[in-house]
């Protein structure tokens, strides 16, 4: 009967394979047991694991590397386990995750500041003033001031105060206009429903007129009326897509030449052509393709309007009964 190896006061016997092993480490240095969680236990192991196959560190003891003993490969629990190391965290992936919640939280806060009041204590309101409308497409920055393409709202401000598209607005309550920004900023400014003076340039000419600005709600209100009329749209017959704004020769006038005149419908009908170049429309100076759409809109089905236009040198007046857009 083989005899067990004596211990000496140091050391301790191994739970697994019951050979001697070192009392202070709790790492089997012959199977490869681990009996605890410490700091040594796992340097042990790991240098265990890395081992190359052959003799084990420190023993006299073989093994065939990281994946099994010499003899055959390891089995669990018996043949004890060789533990792996755990995954941590890089510095670069807690930092992205850290940018990740500040995002997510600035993004909640705003959504919070910017929310109305809802009545709750402790809510945050941010009240934006309500701004003063023109009645008109939009306004762009050109020389001498700023300029719109057509007058958007019928009834609205700008209609009333006898604004066209392609006039050049140059001062507003007495305060010069530069650029788009700048009119934005007047119209902020303004009160709803004050009235300020306005001066312009059509056709080379100064121009004043009076303007009373109105709310959003009143703008769309017009609209919306405009769009239920029961007289329906106006229609002419051209394509709106062919048409120019063009100069006239010897003048400071602007036109708008139509490049295709629907066959048989009113303005056909009336004796326009292709190329004619108009300036009035139902007693409205057309000085841009957007308002001369927006003109033809405007106009009662079926009542008779009077068109002016220029064929090359030649000024002429043409009736036109007007034709209801289906």
């Amino acid at each position: 009967m083989p005899m067990k190896p004596e211990m000496d006061a140091g050391a301790t016997t191994c739970a697994n394979c019951r050979l001697p092993m070192p009392k202070e480490l709790r790492f089997c240095r012959n199977c490869g047991f681990r009996l605890g969680e410490g700091a040594a236990e796992y340097t042990e192991t790991v240098r265990f694991q890395n081992a190359p196959p052959g003799t084990l560190p420190g023993t006299g003891a073989t093994h065939a590397g990281n994946f099994g003993y010499a003899g055959g490969p390891m089995t669990a629990p018996s043949q004890g386990f060789v533990s792996k190391r755990r995954k941590r965290i890089s510095g670069t992936a807690k930092l992205f995750m850290a940018l990740i919640l500040f995002f997510v939280v600035a993004a909640v806060f705003t959504s919070v500041v910017k929310r109305r009041s809802s009545g709750f204590p402790g809510s945050v309101t941010v009240v934006t003033a309500p701004r003063s409308y023109a009645g008109v497409n939009g306004f762009e920055t050109t020389d001498g001031g700023v300029t719109f393409e057509n007058v958007d709202t019928p009834g609205g401000p700008a209609d009333r105060a006898g604004l066209v598209g392609g006039d050049i607005i140059t001062t507003v309550d007495g305060q010069p206009v530069h650029s788009d920004d700048e009119m934005a900023e007047i119209m902020r400014r303004i009160p709803i429903g004050n009235t300020v003076e306005v001066i312009y340039l059509r056709d080379g000419e100064t121009k004043t007129t009076k303007m009373t600005t109105i709310s959003r709600q009143e703008m769309d209100r017009l609209n919306d009326e405009f769009a239920a009329r029961p007289q329906g749209k106006g229609r002419f017959g051209y394509d709106d897509d062919e048409t120019e704004r063009v100069p006239i020769a010897g003048t400071k006038l602007f036109g708008v030449r139509v490049d295709e005149i629907s066959a048989s419908l009113p303005a056909d009908m009336a004796g326009v052509k292709n190329g004619d170049v108009i300036i009035e429309f139902d007693g409205i100076p057309i000085r841009t393709p957007e308002e001369l759409a927006a003109r033809v809109r405007r106009a009662i089905p079926y009542e008779t309007i009077k068109v002016v236009l220029m064929r090359g040198t030649e000024r002429l007046e043409i009736p036109v009964k007007m034709g209801k857009t289906q």
